[in-house]
């Protein structure tokens, strides 16, 4: 059974969600409660467990960072430099 929702969003996304939709060919509100649904999906048996080996395991903490280090700098530089 389908029930209303009324949602207040900023335009900018509105726009960009319903030109989205269009290219994907599904309606807006299709495309809504098919990502609702993604995020409340109670069966997680579709994520496969991946499975860390003894090597990985005894290489864990071998690497030690500084408590400040700028993990989202430090990919914005590699990523700037890769695709200069």
């Amino acid at each position: 059974m389908d029930s209303k929702l009324t949602l207040k969003l900023d335009k900018s996304v509105i726009e960009q969600a319903k030109k989205y939709a269009k290219e994907q060919q599904i309606s807006l509100s299709r495309l809504i409660e098919n990502y609702l649904a993604s995020l409340t999906q109670k069966d997680k048996s579709n994520k496969k467990e991946i499975e860390i080996t003894t090597l990985v395991k005894s290489l864990s903490g071998s690497i030690k960072v500084p408590d400040d280090f700028d993990y989202d700098k430090a990919k914005y530089d590699y990523l700037m430099e890769k695709y200069k």
